[in-house]
């Protein structure tokens, strides 16, 4: 009886979580989308230029995550205020997001920019970092209207309107599309800038993006309540940045290490950068699948801790586990009987194709550990525990994952996909970690409950 009353819980569930989860993947698929975009418009011009989008995207991404994980707090801080039902608050932690998402996107656009003269010392192609300089400052510049976009993103999803964020995010792809070819290839007075036109293109179209996005939240009807006239609560910020610490550390932690090994790739030479690069292109847009589920189940746990409702949080972690490994097992089972299929949708260069394809057979399993993983980090971060699934991902990425890729490509003979192999094993035991984590800090809330 118990057990079909749980049963029942998780399933009620499912509506609320998969509603929530939807438009952030959408959201989140959007920067995602514009590498690409980048990737499929730039093939034609050779393996080099795709090669230098392969190896830009994979420091990017580390930028990505960090400030997604940086300024989530903020969802899950509004979230509680929402379901608390402190809605006057709320205006306050959206102005501190917006000056918080403006000194993250700076300083992010700095690092990025002092990374690239280290870019030689780690055995990458000389042809790549002779394209590089242009694209890879673009892309950094991009970094800072990404950061106060995310901020809007996080605001909108956590007062129960994701559709919004989803609009402005998409509303930089639809703009860059044409706005990437024009520039790429040169159209009318434009002139031909090739990998630099792609960089820009990424730039305007984000920058427009967000300037919708300040506009909507300025005049539209719906946005009053979250436009009070509030002042920038530095006490806020540091709250905000304090819990997000944790959280952005984490992400930049897995997708450095994700960074790492496309470096270790790069030793194999330019075809398997590029053919990497192919398998990524995929794969990041898998990877928004578990990073939205993270964020949906964040919103919903804090709403639900909000109103202290605390038996619904076990149900709410468990609906959006079901939800990311029934999605999952269908992506991984596409990688292995049509990985090959996907990669010529963006290559024709059969050696790159052979590449993409032998990765995306070991990036398959990879979906369902990370389905859990992120499920159960999410899951905690709407408990605002950050720290210790922290320490559990620096383990996983750093301790394990990397010197066993790097051991099966070389020792093993395995090449550009044994590194790749090497995160499989790991990425499971982090998500039983984390499974174990959710039950211990869920009992400590049920018991104050009922106490």
């Amino acid at each position: 009886m118990a057990k079909a009353k749980t049963i029942r819980a998780i399933w009620n569930e499912v509506p609320s979580i998969f509603g929530l989860t939807l438009p952030i993947v959408m959201s989140l698929s959007a920067s995602t989308l514009i590498g690409v975009t980048d990737s499929i418009m730039l093939a034609p011009l050779g393996a080099v230029p795709l090669a230098a989008v392969g190896l830009t995207t994979a420091v990017a991404v580390i930028f990505y995550a960090t400030i997604f994980g940086l300024l989530s707090a903020l969802s899950v801080r509004i979230g509680h205020a929402h379901g608390a039902r402190t809605f006057r608050h709320i205006p306050t932690l959206l102005r501190s997001g917006l000056a918080l998402g403006a000194m993250v996107g700076v300083g992010s656009a700095l690092v990025m920019g002092a990374i690239f003269p280290l870019l030689p010392l780690l055995g990458q192609p000389e042809a790549v970092i002779a394209a590089l300089p242009a694209y890879w400052t673009l892309i950094a510049l991009f970094l800072i209207p990404f950061s106060m976009l995310t901020v809007f993103k996080s605001a909108f999803e956590a007062v129960g309107r994701p559709w919004l964020g989803t609009i402005f995010a998409f509303m930089a792809v639809i703009i860059n599309i044409p706005l990437n070819y024009a520039l790429i290839w040169g159209i009318g007075p434009l002139p031909m800038l090739g990998l630099t036109g792609a960089g820009l293109a990424a730039l305007i179209a984000e920058t427009l993006a967000l300037l919708a996005a300040w506009t909507w939240w300025q005049v539209a009807a719906s946005q009053r309540r979250l436009r009070l006239r509030r002042k920038v609560d530095m006490t806020e910020i540091k709250i905000t940045a304090v819990e997000g610490a944790p959280l952005g550390a984490m992400y930049a932690i897995e997708t450095a290490a994700v960074g790492i090994a496309t470096l270790m790739i790069g030793s194999f030479g330019t075809v398997a950068l590029a053919g990497n690069q192919v398998a990524q292109s995929i794969g990041s847009l898998l990877y928004m699948l578990p990073l939205g589920v993270a964020g949906a189940v964040a919103i919903r746990v804090a709403q639900e801790r909000g109103a202290e409702n605390v038996g619904a949080l076990r149900p709410i972690a468990y609906a959006a586990l079901s939800l990311a490994l029934i999605w999952l097992t269908g992506a991984a089972l596409l990688l292995v009987f049509r990985g090959e299929a996907v990669a010529r949708l963006i290559t024709e260069d059969a050696e790159v194709v052979a590449v993409a394809t032998l990765i995306f057979l070991t990036f398959a399993p990879m979906q369902i550990s990370d389905g859990v993983q992120s499920s159960m980090l999410g899951a905690l971060r709407g408990l605002s525990d950050t720290a210790w699934p922290a320490t559990v991902s620096a383990i996983a990425y750093w301790i394990v994952a990397l010197p066993s890729g790097y051991a099966l490509a070389h020792w093993g003979g395995s090449g550009p996909a044994g590194v790749w192999a090497g995160f499989v094993l790991s990425l499971a035991c982090a998500g039983a970690a984390l499974v174990w984590r959710f039950q211990v800090k869920t009992e400590q809330f049920i018991g104050k409950g009922r106490a």
